[in-house]
């Protein structure tokens, strides 16, 4: 039966009412784009008269489609980007209040925790460049903006859209991280459920058990994961370089306080607009160092050692270097107990409630560390944020809520230098060297199992090398018990030129929660997630693909790790092996075959860039310079 409705089609319609308010100037002078961009306004259905004001932009990492009763129409790639919709109708309805004319954007981001172990993780950090170029041409293909607010929460995406607004030097910038999920009431948090597989495979849970705890990890529908990986850290570290306004990062997503983060930056942005404060402004050096303090004060993730120097150099400002690194975490211990680096395992809404970065920067205030007259979105330096949140109702109500709700003492979730140290709390990061890593490497030192540091803060480790080729292999060999405790597990062509350099948290998480994990070393030339824990080294360089001595090791070789926890002083060697350094690179090194030309690309351009500790970022002169030649 034929719908005749279905052909009854309008071929022209009335079209909006009224008129534009143009003027002859307009006319004379003004660029035919902006002239239809009104007609385009009033064509999407705004008051012909309102066409013409403040436009500010909204981008966001917005996935999926929810129903109005936040049911899903069609899924999100993950819960950080699922309900980051809200927040920018919140800045947006804020903005229309204000007079100005919300316009809005989106650039949607994949989850590195669904694309573990398969070759989607291929397109994980490389995405991150891409998108922020994306971003960045749609801020300026919105020729009469006055100003951008970036709307997300997790792994690539947030980076991606700090590096976009550190871009725009000259527009008032700010940014609205997109919050945390919750714990479930009873069963695992989403760092610690993924390694159900490794531990149905050796025993330690049954088939249901696995089911349950796989249901409920992410117990509300938003926000980024509950611990403090790459997506957290980066919420904390955009606020620590003043692009949010003050306690923003870490929220409860969905919450009224959620939301309240987006309005209070639209007023933000607003205000940015009229008193001429830009981005240029904001992020400089010290906003930088300030960042890293932050950074290492919650025992943030390692991804950060890529994500904030490419911040910097998208912001034109000096890129940390290695040495800038092992300054401030010499200079700053961790405060912050929080998942994955325990030892209480807080989820990151604790820290929130606890005070989230403002309480921190009070302590790194009072440390005599922090860069105090930085300015933020706010319109005012840190030290004025600061000296408002630490007597404010806000910092006291939501402590004592943590105190009333979670039993919790918001002090052992932030805590005072002296009381961490107490606590056992050690800096965040080291960078073992040695003739595994002529270039260097990482260890989040802070998360290695207490139980196997020495008394006198160090861990030492000698063992047989595990040499594999792919993290399918590895993952296999740990769940069929062919890892042994004792063993030091080599994972190599799976840096920048072999696989993007793929994330390899399928590994880490398996030998956290598996009895003998602690008593396993990993090395490796990919990169870990931000929740990762445990004896594991990575960002080795060079990677085996572009020459370097990791892509010598055979099984059996004798790895030593030496890390000290003090001092921040780390080796990681081949010894008992005469003649290593003349050893030839094994002849089964290459690049994963389903490695996409996209990534090609990326690893080619990043390597005329700087690498990976410039911040696997896309450098133009250096680019322009390889390709003219001599």
């Amino acid at each position: 039966m034929i719908d005749n409705d279905l052909f009854d089609v309008a071929t022209t319609a009335p079209g909006p009412s009224g008129e534009l308010p143009l003027t002859e100037e307009m006319l004379l002078h003004r660029p035919s784009g902006d002239l239809f961009g009104l007609s385009q306004n009033a064509g999407m259905g705004w008051a012909a008269d309102k066409v013409s004001g403040r436009e500010f932009l909204i981008l966001s990492t917005l996935g999926g489609l929810r129903a109005e009763d936040g049911k899903p129409i069609a899924l999100g790639y993950h819960t950080g980007h699922w309900e980051v919709g809200v927040l920018v109708r919140e800045c947006a309805d804020e903005l229309t209040r204000l007079g100005a004319i919300p316009f809005a954007g989106f650039v949607s981001d994949p989850c590195d925790g669904r694309t573990q172990g398969t070759t989607g993780m291929f397109d994980s950090l490389p995405y991150r460049n891409d998108a922020a170029i994306v971003l960045r041409r749609l801020i300026r293909s919105l020729p009469n903006r006055k100003g951008v607010i970036g709307v997300a929460t997790c792994d690539k995406g947030l980076p991606a859209m700090l590096m976009a607004l550190a871009g725009m030097r000259g527009l008032p910038v700010a940014l609205v991280p997109g919050g945390v999920s919750l714990p479930p009431e009873r069963g695992e948090d989403a760092g610690k459920v993924q390694s159900i597989g490794a531990r149905f495979a050796h025993g330690m849970i049954s088939l249901r058990e696995a089911a349950e705890a796989g249901c409920r990890a992410c117990a509300t529908p938003g926000g980024g994961c509950q611990f403090f990986g790459t997506a957290a850290t980066a919420q904390a570290v955009a606020e620590a370089l003043g692009l949010t306004v003050p306690h923003a990062a870490l929220a409860p997503s969905g919450q009224r306080i959620w939301r309240d983060v987006a309005t209070r930056t639209a007023v933000a942005i607003s205000r940015m607009e009229e008193i001429g404060l830009t981005c240029k402004d904001i992020l400089t050096d010290a906003a930088i160092e300030n960042a890293m303090l932050v950074h290492a004060a919650c025992g943030g993730s390692t991804n950060l050692l890529i994500h904030i120097p490419a911040i910097a150099h998208a912001a034109s400002l000096r890129r940390p270097t290695v040495e800038d690194w092992i300054r401030v975490n010499r200079a700053v211990p961790r405060l912050v107990d929080v998942l994955p680096n325990g030892p209480a395992d807080h989820p990151t809404v604790r820290m929130f409630m606890a005070g989230g970065v403002p309480e921190v920067m009070l302590h790194l205030r009072d440390m005599g560390v922090l860069n105090l007259d930085c300015l933020t979105v706010s319109g005012k330096t840190v030290r004025e944020n600061l000296q408002e949140w630490e007597r404010s109702e806000r910092r006291a109500r939501l402590r004592q809520v943590l105190r009333e709700k979670d039993g919790v003492d918001p002090d052992d979730v932030i805590s005072p230098p002296d009381r961490a140290k107490a606590k056992g709390l050690t800096s965040t990061v080291c960078f073992p060297v040695g003739n595994l890593a002529p270039e260097g490497s990482v260890i989040k030192a802070t998360s290695i199992h207490p139980s196997v540091i020495c008394a006198d803060g160090v861990y030492r480790k000698s063992g047989p090398a595990r040499v594999f080729l792919s993290e399918a292999a590895a993952i296999a060999a740990v769940k069929e018990g062919k890892i042994v405790a004792g063993d030091v597990i080599v994972l190599i062509c799976r840096g920048p030129l072999g696989t993007g350099m793929e994330e390899t948290y399928q590994l880490t998480s398996a030998l956290k929660f598996l009895p003998f994990g602690k008593e396993v070393a990993l090395v490796t030339d990919a990169r870990f997630s931000g929740v990762s824990t445990g004896a594991c080294i990575g960002h080795v360089g060079p990677e085996a693909l572009a020459g370097g001595p990791i892509g010598k090791v055979q099984d059996g070789d004798t790895i030593e790790i030496f890390v000290d926890r003090n001092s921040l002083t780390a080796s990681v060697n081949v010894v008992d092996c005469p003649g290593f350094d003349a050893r030839p690179a094994r002849d089964d090194l290459k690049p994963d075959p389903l490695l996409p030309d996209d990534t090609r690309l990326w690893a080619a351009l990043i390597t005329a860039s700087g690498g990976l500790w410039g911040g696997c970022v896309y450098d133009p002169n250096a680019i322009i310079r390889r390709l003219s030649g001599p």
